[in-house]
């Protein structure tokens, strides 16, 4: 009785393994939108002027900031997002006018 149940039990799971979906492709349009979003809900980045480029999960920075923290945090923010394999980090630091 219990080794048809156990039977039964491993059939059952070698087929739910089996018809299991794969996980969803991350593709660069995802990765870009997911990015761009954290970027401009960063409260250090504030990164709505940031550009962003995805070419096969690599990630280009473009754009301006102010200061030299806000381009670190910016490479940071977007590493962590998944699907990322490389950020590669553009921004420019421009100070404002008069300093």
């Amino acid at each position: 009785m219990i080794t048809k149940f156990c039977a039964f039990l491993m059939a059952g799971l070698l087929v739910t393994v089996c018809l299991a979906k794969d996980p969803p492709v991350i593709n660069d349009d995802t990765i870009t939108n997911q990015v761009m979003i954290k970027l401009a809900d960063d409260p250090v980045v504030k990164g709505g002027a940031l550009k962003v480029d995805v070419k096969q999960g690599v990630v280009t920075l473009s754009g301006s900031v102010e200061m030299d923290q806000q381009k670190v945090k910016a490479e940071k923010v977007a590493h962590k997002v998944k699907g990322v394999k490389q950020v590669i980090n553009n921004i420019e630091i421009k100070a404002h006018p008069g300093k």
